[in-house]
């Protein structure tokens, strides 16, 4: 969907898509409705959206099944649950399964609009994550294979000399690997080096730089 849909709204009533399509509409959100968990599932396919406003009970699928297809279909997007006969252990399972909100027909608009700002946002920051991480693993996967060796022991805190002394090649080679592993991977600094190391889970705890 273009622009970017804010939001994804399931239930199989009608008239009830339509009031919270115009509800979030008027709010600013783009918005995209669909009636069936199979609908839904395709237009996830197609394009993902911030946050799911999810009708529980749907004809052709119970709500707590499709959480999980969604899960896997577009993981990490913030669901709301609507119903308008949930029970506290149909809830508090939604809720262990990773749905941010449950709200129970009939709703005031501003309680949904408040949920749906809050889910959009964090699922902004989510999908940003993801891509940057996507970036960052199609950067490292440029690596040279000694290139790979030197990063974990640079992030680890050994000089040059001890990189070299590790992996018996000259200081000089060293240099030039670790300002290869910088440029590619778009490292500023040592301390960028590090954040990045963390999260592609490639600095090595157990080492510990000394001295020779």
């Amino acid at each position: 969907m273009t622009p970017k849909t804010d939001v994804f709204v399931v239930d199989d009533d009608v008239s009830v898509r339509e009031a919270l399509e115009a509800v979030l509409t008027d709010e600013g959100f783009v918005v995209g409705t669909f009636h069936s968990a199979e609908e839904l599932l395709t237009g996830v396919r197609r394009g993902r959206p911030y946050s799911v406003v999810l009708d529980i009970h749907l004809p052709d699928q119970d709500g707590l099944e499709l959480q999980q297809l969604l899960q896997v279909e577009c993981p990490s997007v913030p669901i709301i649950f609507i119903t308008g006969s949930g029970d506290i252990p149909m809830s508090v399972k939604a809720m262990k399964n990773g749905a941010v909100e449950f709200l129970t027909k009939p709703f005031a608009d501003r309680t949904l609009i408040d949920a749906v700002c809050s889910a959009v946002e964090t699922g902004r920051r989510s999908q940003s994550a993801e891509e940057d991480m996507i970036v960052l693993r199609r950067r490292y996967a440029q690596l040279t294979p000694r290139e790979r060796a030197v990063f974990p022991l640079v992030v680890a805190g050994f000089a040059n000399k001890n990189v070299g002394f590790e992996l018996g090649i000259s200081e000089i080679t060293v240099k030039a690997h670790r300002g290869s592993v910088m440029r590619k991977l778009h490292a500023d600094s040592l301390a960028a080096l590090i954040q990045m190391a963390i999260r592609l889970e490639v600095l090595r705890d157990s080492v510990v730089a000394t001295e020779v």
